[in-house]
């Protein structure tokens, strides 16, 4: 090998807010305070206040490696952690709050967390976990010493402002091998223990950098975006990173996200986009509906976590709200695929190009894709063939984090990852996820895709959601349920349903039941819980199952 004579120096994410403070000062971070208010501050100030909060750390013991946990909310605070934990070289290890007890557990025992900063509102459940971790943890609440939380279980716990006051506001930001763990993140664990994935330096930089390419409007200089998807799940699908690199305003919306709360930050901030899972979305929509019109400024949503419904992409497209559809997996950093369209396909007529935005998009420059049959065989890339998605990339995990056993089993021969989604590859590079392996319905032989269905039923104004299983046939192996919540001030009756999904897909694939329920359980991470149901009505008796 001929080596390239060019400076080895690694990418560490200190530079992307220290570009940001020097080329995009005035960038702003708005935050909904837990306490009350808003908090406004930019990226120029906020260098500092990391500076102060990285010499904090160190004062509390923290060394490169050490994890250093935080269940908290979209706000500054967290922002300012993801860069000072980082920054000194250990890793920030982000845990969802809406997880059960036995997986925060599991979690935080597992990443050997050494200190664990917490918005206020979650002290009830710090004191109530506080037993069951580790002894010597140290913990910070996210305030000033006016707001520090008291109680039992509470005791010797840290001011969050109290450790930053007095520490210089200058910081010499170490060169860290780019290869270092930076960031921590476990899957929800719908499927045995929660398995951790483990970000290096390198990989959320190239990350950050990988997703400007993809063309969003939102990813454009001094665009303001508000992420509801949120700070404590892979890394904010790279936001956090990306935002001072390129500019851009970032509204933190705290805790409240249902829709009247996400509409008045919308219009109140002028947010241009928004990102966000599908449940969310909903929420909105009912609000936009409401009060007659979008936010002002709203132009495009990002909509990731799972398949968006063709209904909700329409709603959104024809009010000028423009749709990136995306894919990807807390094991990819996590984008995968992005709905931005083709060259080729942007002066489509609007139907058309609804179809193409329904699909996941096409890869992310850093991303490779490819389907196998059951064999482990490469199916061609012609929109017809469908088959298991397996990645690779820079951004992908090598492995997950001490766990052997799950990384022997997620990664083929020729070291991909299995991604456990069934897929088509258009000959353009669309993606089309076709199911979740475990959420297919295997009837009589044959694959019925829950998505297909479920994005049909959306098409019926009376269905504000819902969500296909498979139930036990004694004829047929399995056969869909569908389980529905009516849209507000709407009684459709099945047949109804059933006559809109006749028009869309194959009479072999209707669900032979559909039962209406006030509402649907959520993961963790705001995704409809199939496992939830599949428990819940295992032996619902289908129609014609005698």
């Amino acid at each position: 090998m001929l080596r390239g004579l060019m400076m080895d120096t690694p990418l560490n994410v200190s530079a992307a807010l220290e570009y940001g403070a020097e080329m995009h000062p005035d960038g702003a971070i708005v935050s909904a305070t837990i306490e009350g208010g808003t908090h406004r501050t930019t990226y120029a100030e906020t260098l500092p206040r990391v500076a102060r909060l990285a010499h904090a750390l160190k004062a509390l013991g923290v060394k490169e490696g050490d994890r250093v946990a935080t269940l908290a909310w979209n706000g500054y605070r967290h922002f300012e952690l993801y860069y000072a934990v980082g920054g000194i070289g250990a890793v920030c290890h982000t845990i969802n709050p809406r997880l059960f007890p036995e997986q925060l557990v599991y979690i935080v025992n597992h990443a050997k967390d050494r200190v664990l900063f917490f918005d206020i509102n979650l002290a009830p459940l710090i004191a109530k976990m506080r037993a069951h971790w580790p002894k010597d943890m140290i913990y910070v609440a996210m305030c000033d010493k006016a707001h520090l939380p008291a109680g039992e279980g509470l005791e010797g716990i840290h001011a969050y402002e109290d450790l930053l006051a007095g520490q210089p506001t200058a910081y010499a930001w170490p060169k860290i091998d780019e290869n270092a763990g930076v960031s921590l993140c476990y899957t929800s664990g719908t499927t045995g223990e929660p398995k951790g994935a483990l970000y290096s330096q390198r990989s959320v930089m190239l990350h950050a950098l990988f997703t400007l390419t993809a063309g969003m409007e939102s990813l454009k200089t001094g665009r303001t975006v508000l992420p509801v998807v949120p700070l404590f799940h892979v890394n904010a699908w790279g936001l956090p990173y990306t935002a001072p690199i390129v500019g851009l305003n970032l509204i933190m919306p705290g805790v409240k996200l249902d829709g009247p709360n996400l509409y008045d930050l919308l219009e109140n901030e002028n947010v241009f986009s928004s990102w966000g899972v599908p449940t969310v979305w909903m929420g909105l929509l009912q609000e936009i509906q409401k009060r007659g019109r979008k936010p002002s400024m709203l132009g495009e949503v990002i909509i990731g976590g799972s398949a968006a419904p063709r209904a909700m992409i329409e709603a959104f497209e024809t009010m000028d709200i423009g749709v990136i559809h995306g894919w990807g997996m807390t094991e990819m950093s996590p984008v995968g695929t992005l709905g931005v369209l083709a060259t080729k396909d942007r002066g489509k007529p609007l139907q058309e190009r609804i179809d193409l935005k329904g699909r996941q998009g096409r890869r992310m420059f850093g991303v490779e894709l490819k389907i196998v049959d059951e064999g482990g065989h490469r199916l061609p890339h012609d929109g017809e063939a469908s088959g298991e998605l397996f990645v690779r990339g820079p951004g992908i995990i090598s492995g997950y984090y001490e766990n052997a056993d799950a990384s022997a089993r997620a990664f083929d021969a020729d070291g991909w990852f299995g991604t456990g989604d069934v897929a088509k590859i258009t000959p353009d590079g669309y993606l089309i996820i076709v199911d979740r392996t475990k959420d297919l319905v295997k009837s009589g032989g044959e694959w019925i895709s829950s998505i297909d269905v479920e994005n049909a039923a959306m098409a019926h104004p009376g269905i504000a959601a819902c969500a296909v299983i498979g139930v036990p046939h004694p004829k047929w192996q399995e056969r869909p349920l569908m389980i529905a919540v009516k849209a507000a001030g709407a009684d459709p009756k099945p047949e109804e349903v059933m006559a809109t999904l006749e028009k869309a897909i194959a009479k072999w694939q209707l669900p032979d039941d559909i039962v209406f329920v006030e509402q649907l359980p959520l993961t963790a991470t705001g995704k409809i819980s199939k496992l939830t149901l599949r428990k819940q009505f295992a032996d619902h008796p289908l129609p014609d199952a005698e």
